[in-house]
C-alpha cells in the first residue's frame, strides 16, 4: 500500500545510460506518468522514488535515476547523487538499449555486481535493435537475468515483472520479525510510549507503530502504557508479561520499575536487530568503554527531522556519552542519505534506530565502518551502555549477551 513507510519497502534502483529507456521501462512497470519522457537525453536530473505496490511481493520502492555518462560540472553532481543510490538498493536493474553493450555497461555491471544485490538487465528498445544472443547467453550464465523490452509500447513489461519478482532477496519474501518471534503466540509484550516533544500530535512514532503491527502478525498481543503508568499496569496483570519494551529515553525508569525475572529491552535495541547487525552492533557500544576526551563521534539520523530542544541525537545522547567519558568529545551529525566514505577521521559511529530507511542501506553502512575499523553502534544500545544497563537491555538477545559477556569476542 501507499502509506507502508519506505524503509519497509524492497529498493529497487533503475540504472543505465541517458536516453535508453530508464523512464519509460518506470512508467511501464507502475502504469503511471511517474518520469518525464524525452527524446532528448538527460531529462532525468535527480533520483525519482516511486512507491507502488507489486504483487505478490508486495510494497516495493523504484528509483529512476539520471543517466550515469553525464557530463560537465552539472552532471558530476547527478552522478554522484545516482551512486548513492547503490548504497541502498535491494535489487538493480540495469537497462541498455538492445544491440548496444560497452565498457560502460560492463562497469556498471561490475559495481552493482559488488554490492552483491540481485541483478536484472533490461535490453530496451528491441523494435530498433535486436538483441546480442551471446551477450544474453553470457549474462544468463552468470546468473543475470535477461528481459527483452520495448517500454514504449509495454512489450515484455510483464516478463520484467516476472523477473523482479523471481530475483527478489529472500529476506523480503520471508520479512523478518521486529519482536514477534521472542514473543509466541499469545504472549503478551507491553509497550513503554512516552508522549512527549519527539512524538507526533496525534499519533505514534514508526518503530512503535511497526512494532505493533509485528506482535498482531505472530499471533500475540501488546498493552502500550506511558512510562509513569509502567509499574501500576504490571501489577493489575495476574500474569507476568513475556517482555517490556521501552522508548530507550525512559529506560532507566522502566528498568526501576519492572521487576527482574521480566525481560526487558528497548525499540531502539530491536531495531538494531531488524534493520542491521545486532551482535556487530554490540562490539560498537562496547568501544565506547575506550573513549576519551577529544575524540570524535559521527551521529547518523536516517530522517531529516527538525531538531527540538533536548532532542535524543543532538543534546541527550552527547550529553549522556559526555559524563561517561568524563570530558568533552566532538560530536558530528549527518541526516537523511548523507554518510561520510573517508570514516577514518572518526572514533565511533552511532546511528538512529533507521526506522525509515530500509535495510540495505544501514548494513551497506556498517560494511563500512567494518571495513574502515570504526566500531558502529545505535542509540538504544548507547543509552543502555552509558546509563549502565546494557546486559539488562540485552537479556532478550542471548547470542549478542553471550558476546557482551566475553568482551566482544564472537
Amino acid at each position: 500500500m501507499q502509506t507502508t513507510p519506505k524503509g519497509l519497502r524492497i529498493h529497487i534502483g533503475i540504472f543505465g545510460k541517458r536516453n535508453v529507456g530508464k523512464s519509460s521501462l518506470l512508467n511501464a512497470i507502475t502504469r503511471q506518468q511517474v518520469s518525464i519522457v524525452s527524446d532528448f537525453a538527460g531529462t532525468t536530473t535527480d533520483p525519482v522514488e516511486k512507491p507502488m505496490e507489486l504483487l505478490p511481493l508486495g510494497p516495493v520502492l523504484f528509483i529512476d535515476t539520471a543517466g550515469i555518462d553525464d557530463s560537465g560540472a552539472l552532471g558530476k553532481l547527478r552522478i554522484q547523487r545516482t551512486r548513492q543510490i547503490f548504497e541502498r538498493i535491494d535489487m538493480g536493474v540495469i537497462v541498455s538499449e538492445a544491440g548496444i553493450w560497452g565498457d560502460f555497461e560492463e562497469q556498471l555491471l561490475s559495481e552493482l555486481s559488488g554490492k552483491k544485490v540481485p541483478l536484472i538487465v533490461v535490453m530496451n528498445k528491441c523494435d530498433l535493435h535486436p538483441p546480442d544472443p551471446s551477450l544474453k547467453r553470457r549474462l544468463s550464465d552468470s546468473g543475470i537475468m535477461v528481459v527483452d523490452t520495448t517500454a514504449s509500447t509495454g512489450e515484455g513489461i510483464l516478463h520484467f515483472r516476472q523477473a523482479l519478482l523471481n530475483a527478489a532477496p529472500e529476506e523480503f519474501v520471508n520479512t523478518p520479525s521486529i519482536l514477534g518471534d521472542l514473543l509466541g503466540p499469545g504472549e503478551l509484550a507491553v509497550l513503554v510510549v512516552p508522549i512527549d516533544k519527539e512524538a507526533p500530535k496525534g499519533r505514534l512514532i514508526l518503530p512503535q507503530v511497526q512494532s505493533i503491527r509485528d506482535i498482531l502478525d505472530s499471533d500475540s498481543y501488546c498493552l502500550v502504557v506511558k512510562e509513569r503508568e509502567l509499574r501500576e499496569a504490571l501489577h493489575r496483570l495476574n500474569k507476568p508479561p513475556k517482555l517490556v519494551v521501552t522508548d530507550s529515553q525512559a529506560f532507566l525508569k522502566v528498568v526501576a520499575d519492572t521487576p527482574r525475572e521480566i525481560k526487558l529491552t528497548s525499540f531502539s535495541i530491536l531495531f538494531a536487530r531488524f534493520k542491521g547487525d545486532l551482535t556487530e552492533m554490540v562490539k560498537g557500544a562496547m568501544a565506547i568503554e575506550h573513549l576519551k576526551p577529544g575524540d570524535r563521534v559521527l551521529i547518523a539520523e536516517a530522517c531529516s527531522h527538525h531538531p527540538i530542544a533536548d532532542d535524543i541525537g543532538r543534546v541527550k545522547i552527547p550529553r549522556w556519552l559526555t559524563q561517561y567519558v568524563g570530558g568533552k568529545l566532538e560530536f558530528v551529525h549527518t541526516q537523511g542519505h548523507d554518510f561520510p566514505n573517508n570514516l577514518a577521521e572518526y572514533d565511533l559511529v552511532i546511528h538512529c534506530g533507521a526506522c525509515t530507511q530500509n535495510r540495505r542501506e544501514v548494513l551497506n553502512r556498517i560494511l563500512l565502518c567494518r571495513t574502515a575499523s570504526i566500531p558502529i553502534t545505535n542509540y538504544g544500545l548507547t543509552i543502555a551502555y552509558s546509563l549502565g544497563i546494557f546486559e539488562r537491555a540485552l537479556e532478550p538477545f542471548p547470542t549478542a549477551l553471550a558476546i557482551y559477556q566475553k568482551g566482544g569476542i564472537g
